[in-house]
C-alpha cells in the first residue's frame, strides 16, 4: 500500500466505520440489558413485612436532630 494512492483514506474511513458499528452496537447491548433487569425487577416477588419494616438509621437520625432543633428555636423564641 502506497500512502499516495487513496486506499488509506479508505481504510480510515472503514476503521471509522467500522467503530461507530461498533459503539452502537454496545450502545444497544447495554440497552437491553438494562431492559431485562427491570423487567426482573418487576417480576420479582414484592418484599415481604420485615424487609419493608426495616427503618433508615441514618434518615431517622437526620430526622430527630431537625425536630430537636426546632423544638429549640421555639423555646428559645417562647421564653424570652
Amino acid at each position: 500500500m502506497r500512502p499516495g494512492n487513496g486506499e488509506s483514506m479508505m481504510d480510515k474511513k472503514e476503521k471509522e466505520m467500522a467503530a461507530a458499528l461498533a459503539a452502537v452496537a454496545a450502545f444497544m447491548q447495554q440497552e437491553e440489558e438494562a431492559f431485562h433487569q427491570h423487567l426482573a425487577a418487576a417480576m420479582a416477588p414484592p418484599k415481604t413485612q420485615a424487609q419493608a419494616a426495616m427503618p433508615n438509621l441514618w434518615g431517622q437520625s437526620g430526622r430527630q436532630s431537625m425536630m430537636q432543633m426546632r423544638n429549640l428555636m421555639q423555646v428559645k423564641a417562647l421564653h424570652r
